[in-house]
């Protein structure tokens, strides 16, 4: 297949992608800031120590060339102007982005959501075809927006497949929206609360679909900007479900019609006010892509990666990017006093 260069490696995606690719034929290079390997990974795979913010260090991974670079932690236009700078030496990129890069018809986006009525409406399902927000500094949605404008401008010197993923889920992951039913489970709640009636679905996205289509991206150049999730978007209530039946327990799911009744009551990671779910089409019909695992089948690593992390540990020392980005997720004295009340 040729020579592949993996950025961000030892990642959450990285993992996967790299053992897929070596599976594949390729000669794999594994970049990473530490240089570590995983014990999944074929003995092949050559793992390099690079931070991605040098230019010189990325050069030196990619020495004399490699035929795809694959960019798991490309983050802004700067990054566009780091791997074009080096177009000579690469043949083709392919690049994670990111949903939060696609406005509604309103303008309503991702970082609008904390606003009344802020939450995006998307078509459902979301194509490619929906608009994008525009680029800039302000946000992970600009910035990511800036990358890809950047990149699809640069198509004549460096071919790039955007990958844009949704709810990303697996081992690895430094925010996996699982823990808030995982850990509920361990405490021993027999209750959880759901907003939105428990409807809500928000497109899952496995590591290993996600590593599928870098792989078919990989042998196939071209530049593209395709959604990256799941063949399936189960609501949060078949979620927390799924999760059950894998911790082997039994709970009850307590619906709120409408948001959550306070901040820290009913409002899980999963829980949004319209659906987002997207459209699978273009990467079916540009790369032959067909899904190789399906969300309740990933569940059981996902969980058991979740519960070792948590063994004995603060689940903000576990999980602290959990904590910054969600607030308190298990305010359990709120949560019975709500309960109590709602039961008298």
């Amino acid at each position: 297949m040729g020579r592949a260069v993996v950025i961000g490696a030892t990642g959450q995606i990285g993992r996967v992608a790299v053992g897929v690719l070596a599976r594949d034929g390729w000669d794999v290079t594994a970049v990473s800031r530490g240089g570590g390997r995983d014990d999944g990974w074929p003995d092949a795979v050559r793992a390099e120590a690079a931070d991605r913010a040098d230019d010189a260090a990325l050069a030196a991974v990619i020495g004399d060339g490699c035929d795809v670079l694959v960019d798991m932690v490309a983050h802004g236009p700067e990054h566009a102007r780091q791997l074009t700078s080096l177009s000579d030496r690469i043949g083709s990129a392919v690049v994670v982005s990111s949903l939060a890069v696609y406005e509604d018809a309103e303008g309503r986006t991702f970082d609008t959501q904390a606003e009344p009525n802020g939450f995006p409406g998307y078509p459902v399902p979301l194509t490619e075809e929906q608009r994008t927000v525009r680029p800039g500094e302000t946000s992970y949605s600009t910035r990511k927006a800036g990358l890809e404008r950047a990149l699809l401008a640069a198509a004549d010197r460096l071919p790039a497949t955007l990958l844009r993923a949704g709810a990303i889920h697996g081992p690895y992951c430094r925010t996996p929206r699982e823990l808030y039913f995982v850990k509920r489970n361990l405490d021993g709640r027999s209750r959880r609360v759901l907003a939105y009636g428990g409807e809500s679905r928000f497109h899952p996205a496995s590591v290993h679909n996600i590593a599928e289509l870098i792989r078919l991206a990989a042998a196939r150049p071209g530049s593209r900007a395709l959604n990256a999730v799941d063949p399936d978007a189960p609501t949060v209530a078949e979620i927390a479900a799924a999760i059950d039946a894998v911790m082997g327990v039994s709970t009850q799911s307590v619906l709120v019609d409408g948001p959550a009744p306070s901040p820290t009551v009913g409002d899980t990671p999963w829980s949004v006010p319209r659906h987002v779910v997207c459209d699978m089409s273009a990467a079916e019909r540009e790369l032959g892509y067909r899904p190789v695992a399906r969300y309740a089948q990933t569940l059981p690593d996902t969980v058991a990666w979740i519960e070792r992390r948590l063994d004995g540990r603060d689940w903000r020392e576990a999980y602290p990017r959990m904590a910054e980005v969600y607030g308190d997720l298990f305010d359990y004295a709120a949560e019975d006093a709500w309960l109590a009340g709602r039961q008298a």
